[in-house]
């Protein structure tokens, strides 16, 4: 900010560190608006500090000093031609900071600040709104809508994860042009979902998002399964995301689409059926490890109250698998909002405390190469051997590696 001065130019932070520092919360990142051209930044900062990300939008990235990983976008204020495809502008020409605060999405983020001088620009009424608690676009907001779709999911993640209400005209707008949401790309609408569901408000932005019909559009495998076909179940997917401590996305996602199929018959990523989270998954373009943590959510709902009933093996290789701890808290909150007893989750608790580490996963006894060395082929039944001399390990009912190969034998018997 002070070299952009020092060179004559107007500099100010913008967007959303205005909003934040103006909450009284220190933003994770700072935007810089400069009356300063794209090449004019990278005349001052030199070509090594500055990378042209966008230079054709007048933006440029300006890096901290070398060994530092910090960095400020840098952006010349700028007026937006048509956009063409819901998403970026036909042109843009270089204006000034009021024109092109008129451009930006809503009144909370289109102010500026002067650090310098300590001084807030407004000119979209972003304070009054602020004290207001208000998301509200700027100008039309179905011209806001229309110059890029995924403000409607953007205004629903503000009102939310802010805990602001929504602008009754915004609101309107969105509601009027939910269906073309489905425009955007599916990585961002992922994006928006992975903020809102990751957010401690979460169940009020889905909440949001359902009565302004854009959960039909965005997830339509939960707005068939919970609000249409039954609305009491809708609720208690409510109740189960607002009692979720967790900040995991996939969690989250797992409790939106808890009444979804996810038919236990392998995930079939390349024709997966319609209407299942699998589906859902690859839809939004998730990503592989996010896709396989949420279906294994989805196959182990209900598992640790069977689990009282089982063998203590069966127990134990759940409890190590690295979404347990996860799996743990959705199916007890789940439990609890849906009136069923929460004993199971009392009895796993504390046997979960009562095992040893080394007795809950502890090296296996007999391992593939083993069964290899006394000359067994590998088949369709190796598997089936190395499973159940596990489980019997598990289980405590053998604790030595030659108690082991007498269970084989055994085995081979049969």
């Amino acid at each position: 900010m002070r070299e952009l001065t020092a060179a004559g130019f107007t500099a100010y932070w913008a967007g959303g560190c205005v909003r934040d520092l103006l909450r009284g919360i220190d933003p994770n990142d700072y935007d810089v608006a400069t009356n300063a051209r794209p090449e004019q930044v990278r005349a001052l900062f030199g070509p090594r500090r500055t990378l042209a990300v966008g230079e054709s939008f007048g933006v440029i990235i300006v890096l901290g000093p070398k060994g530092s990983t910090d960095k400020v976008e840098v952006a010349t204020f700028r007026q937006e031609g048509d956009y063409h495809d819901g998403r970026r502008p036909g042109q843009v020409s270089f204006c000034t900071p009021e024109e092109d605060a008129l451009r930006r999405d809503f009144t909370i983020n289109g102010m500026f600040f002067d650090p310098l001088t300590e001084t807030v620009h407004d000119f979209v009424g972003g304070q009054g709104d602020l004290q207001r608690r208000l998301v509200r676009a700027i100008g039309n907001p179905r011209d806001r809508m229309t110059e890029d779709k995924l403000r409607m999911l953007r205004a629903v993640r503000f009102a939310a994860v802010l805990d602001f209400e929504l602008d009754a005209a915004t609101a309107h707008a969105v509601a009027e042009m939910s269906a073309e949401v489905t425009i955007v790309s599916a990585e961002r609408i992922a994006q928006e979902l992975r903020k809102m569901l990751a957010d401690r408000h979460r169940a009020r932005a889905m909440q949001m998002c359902a009565d302004l019909s854009l959960l039909q559009q965005i997830v339509p495998e939960a707005d068939e399964s919970s609000i249409r076909g039954n609305p009491e179940r809708w609720q208690s997917v409510l109740q189960i995301l607002g009692q979720l401590s967790t900040t995991r996305f996939e969690t989250a996602f797992a409790a939106l689409l808890r009444d979804v199929p996810q038919p236990k018959t392998g995930k079939q990523r390349l024709e997966p059926a319609s209407g299942t989270v699998l589906a859902a998954c690859l839809r939004l373009k998730l990503s592989n490890d996010e896709t396989d943590h949420i279906c294994w959510l989805s196959d182990h709902r209900g598992a640790i109250e069977a689990l009282p009933e089982k063998p203590l093996c069966e127990f134990k290789k759940l409890a190590v698998h690295p979404l347990y701890k996860e799996l743990f808290e959705l199916e007890r909150v789940a439990a609890r909002v849906e009136g069923r007893p929460d004993a199971a989750y009392g009895w796993a608790e504390a046997l979960l405390k009562a095992i040893p580490s080394d007795e809950l996963d502890p090296p296996p006894l007999v391992t593939g190469r083993d069964l290899l060395a006394r000359g067994l082929k590998s088949g369709p039944k190796f598997k089936d051997w190395l499973n159940a001399i596990r489980d019997a390990q598990l289980n405590g009912e053998i604790r030595t590696q030659g108690e082991a190969f007498a269970l084989l034998g055994r085995l081979l018997g049969q």
